[in-house]
């Protein structure tokens, strides 16, 4: 696998508050480099080689984020990620890798990881991304465990979505897609703020996923066709709210 490019300008004195990582990597040259720049930046580290390594770690410690190689002996990255999010743990999941296509992207995104670096990557980087994700894990403690919008309910400790007295099975991008918008109730969010923070896209790859995923998941919410919860403002967006007033 190819190593990331490295970077020797951390040091304690530029370390913040430390996050517990989870570095899963089977190249000894990326961990050891990788281990040693987040260590001088003041985070605690757990490093494991494999995928059934990782999976037992993942289920049986407590880690603020996780850093995966996607390609790993045994089982590989996303796969580990995807055991995890069946099993419950939520922990945020930053997937590292050498496929860097779009399609790629948005695979492991679907898979459960949270974020996804591209080998060679700069240290600060994925300094940036790991603090990111490990603010995004903070504050998540301190919302509402419960969103609500008429029937709908999202249980956001047991992950789980329902609608009046039926479940939803949703695919994590769509839990995802669907937790921002609930989030954000009544507000409109562009589809570059649904690219940002759904799928980690600071660009438009040009291509219809948000369109895809909101026709989608307004099937499984909305399956007998009845005014959908999830409207567009044309022009604008997406929301989840009451329609807006008619001209007269």
């Amino acid at each position: 696998m190819q190593a990331a490019k490295p970077h020797r300008g951390a040091s304690a004195t530029s370390a913040t508050v430390g996050l517990r990582l989870l570095i899963v990597e089977d190249e000894p040259e990326v961990a050891r480099d990788m281990s040693r720049n987040l260590a001088a930046r003041g985070h605690q580290l757990k490093v494991v080689g494999d995928g059934l390594a990782a999976l037992r770690a993942g289920c049986y410690d407590e880690f603020d984020v996780m850093i995966v190689d996607r390609l790993l002996p045994g089982m590989d990255g996303l796969s580990v990620v995807r055991a995890l999010r069946a099993r419950g743990v939520g922990t945020p999941a930053l997937l590292v890798t050498a496929l860097g296509a779009v399609a790629h992207r948005i695979d492991g995104l679907e898979g459960g990881a949270d974020d996804y670096l591209v080998k060679p990557f700069d240290f600060d980087e994925l300094h940036a991304r790991v603090k990111a994700l490990g603010r995004r894990a903070s504050n998540a403690r301190h919302e509402p465990t419960r969103l609500q919008y008429e029937d709908l309910v999202m249980d956001r400790l047991a992950r789980t979505v329902r609608r009046g007295d039926r479940e939803i099975e949703l695919l994590p991008l769509e839990y995802r897609l669907l937790e921002v918008l609930l989030l954000n109730a009544g507000e409109p969010i562009t589809r570059m703020m649904l690219l940002e923070q759904v799928w980690g896209l600071h660009f438009d790859p040009r291509t219809n996923i948000v369109e895809t995923h909101i026709s989608r998941m307004r099937g499984k919410l909305d399956p007998d066709g009845t005014e959908p919860l999830i409207r567009t403002r044309r022009g604008i967006g997406y929301l989840i709210g009451p329609a807006p007033p008619t001209s007269p």
